[in-house]
């Protein structure tokens, strides 16, 4: 092996985590063969001329993010996060799983509630929940999904077992980069990329438009689909120009819509078209200033009015938060027995419900050892690790958890399995979780073949959001057969469109639409 993996055996060791590409004895696992012996023939300035170049690529893509009020290109390593057929097959079933049971979890509690009447959980769990709209209780979306997309966090425990970390039903980000991350490393690792069987992400776009238009309201031949973004400055921005570009649809932000009549129009140059799909990237609250926030510049006014009367299909429904509730996320595998009548494919990781008044004492007794998470939080933001915490933290964390119990989960710590990233001159070991992506049409659930690996850039931390510092893998999923579709060779550049809605801007405006971004 190549000096670059100089001490990394060791480094490994001391984290105490499974890791993806070396067994113990730093013999490379046999999925990652391949990319083994590619790296071996490499020097530290090959390596790092390659970063640089994937780096300078995203760049001038404008594949970047906003860490600490600075636009950077988002970090992609040059090992890519390799995942075995058999392993792959595991995984697809469990993610297909947990979509269909939250997908029923979320018809029931906004209808008659029967998970609640037959005592699989508490009342008070869902309606106390920040993300509960009663605004939408009772009616049935057009199309009949509430869960088009979703992305479910999956992570590796120290015994190799994968675990579901938490799901995201409302408002998933982040596949734009698993395109992005697919383009850059075929040229970046060419020499281990055409060496292997892996499975394409390109198909992506193509499903979620077909599912979006598939459960456009009832009586529409041709549905016209639009993706709704915050703007410019969210930093999910160019997600949403990316995938309304491969899809071949408009993306539009609030103002570009009108209500009128329980249908949904798109002001064009060319006059008003009627919008039948709306892909929405902006948070419920946002969404209908006569529903939600009265101060919101970002949605429309009356679109959850059309909604409920059928007008419009809005991608993800209305209301999914609930179900992206942490405390709510404790109860799933109860919810998957219930609904579906199966087994859980992937478990959960052990859980702590804190308005257990045992489990309360359990985790106030022993908070230096634990994870302890705020239900409604996300990409990291409000969770404390215990044993990297101050005293100072953990008093006033144990403040918050006894003020407000409801508002918190507490979890082991668990170590994340790492995968080689460069680091200064040599490779070590960093954490990494998985975001596999997936598309629901309402009678298949269809899962991206990979999906986001996010890797903690620094030593030791367990924190792999972009938010916070983190990067990112490629995600290869090894094909079984020749016969399962495979990536060849790199893809052309693919333009994305530009908008064609024109329309004045009041001088204030992005000065309220900025205050006002999640």
């Amino acid at each position: 092996m190549s000096d670059l993996f100089q001490d990394y055996s060791e480094a490994a060791e001391r984290t105490g985590a499974y890791d993806e590409m070396f067994a113990p004895g730093q013999e490379a696992r046999e999925s990652y063969g391949q990319v083994a012996d590619a790296l071996s023939k490499l020097s530290l300035a090959d390596v790092s001329a390659r970063a640089d170049s994937m780096a300078r690529t995203f760049l001038d893509r404008g594949v970047t993010f906003d860490f600490a009020g600075e636009e950077r290109p988002f970090p992609l390593d040059i090992v890519p996060r390799v995942i075995p057929a058999d392993e792959w097959t595991v995984l697809e079933k469990g993610v297909a799983q947990r979509v269909r049971a939250l997908e029923a979890f979320l018809n029931d509690v906004y209808d008659k509630m029967n998970v609640v009447a037959d005592g699989v959980i508490p009342r008070r769990l869902v309606t106390t929940s920040a993300h509960f709209h009663r605004q939408v209780h009772g009616f049935e979306p057009a199309g009949g999904v509430r869960v088009h997309i979703s992305g479910i966090d999956v992570v590796r425990d120290a015994a190799g077992t994968f675990r579901v970390l938490e799901d995201n039903v409302r408002v998933p980000s982040g596949v734009s980069y698993v395109l992005e991350n697919r383009r850059a490393m075929a040229k970046g690792l060419p020499e281990a990329f055409g060496q292997q069987l892996i499975r394409p992400v390109e198909e992506y776009p193509r499903r979620l438009l077909s599912a979006l238009r598939k459960t456009a309201p009832a009586g529409v031949d041709d549905p016209t689909v639009v993706v709704l973004t915050p703007g410019v400055f969210n930093s999910a921005y160019f997600e949403h120009t990316l995938l309304a570009g491969l899809m071949g649809v408009e993306l539009v932000e609030g103002r570009d819509l009108i209500c009128r009549g329980n249908r949904v129009y798109m002001r064009t140059t060319a006059g008003e078209q009627r919008v039948d799909v709306i892909y929405k990237r902006i948070d419920d609250e946002f969404l209908d200033p006569l529903q939600f926030r009265s101060d919101s510049m970002l949605g429309c006014p009356g679109l959850v009015n059309a909604a409920r009367a059928g007008g419009v299909t809005i991608a993800n429904a209305v209301g999914n938060g609930v179900a992206d509730d942490k405390l709510v996320y404790s109860y799933v595998p109860d919810l998957i027995r219930y609904y579906l009548s199966e087994e859980p494919v992937i478990a959960n990781v052990d859980t702590f419900r804190l308005e257990e008044k045992d489990a309360r004492e359990y985790v106030l007794d022993n908070l230096a050892e634990l994870v302890v998470k705020p239900v409604d939080g996300s990409g990291g933001k409000g969770l404390v690790i215990g044993p990297d915490a101050s005293n100072d933290e953990l008093e006033a964390l144990r403040k918050r958890v006894v003020a407000d119990p409801r508002g918190w989960i507490a979890q082991p710590v668990l170590q994340l399995s790492t995968v080689p990233t460069l680091g200064g001159d040599k490779f070590g070991p960093r954490h990494v979780d998985l975001r596999p992506f997936a598309v629901n049409d309402g009678d298949d659930v269809w899962v991206l073949p990979g999906g986001l690996t996010r890797v903690a850039l620094k030593e030791g931390s367990l924190i792999v959001n972009s938010s916070q510092g983190g990067g990112s893998k490629d995600t290869w999923v090894l094909a079984d057969s020749p016969q399962v579709p495979v990536e060849t060779v790199p893809r052309p550049t693919i333009s994305i469109r530009e908008r064609v809605s024109v329309w004045p801007v009041e001088s204030n405006w992005r000065d309220r639409q900025s205050e006002q971004q999640q």
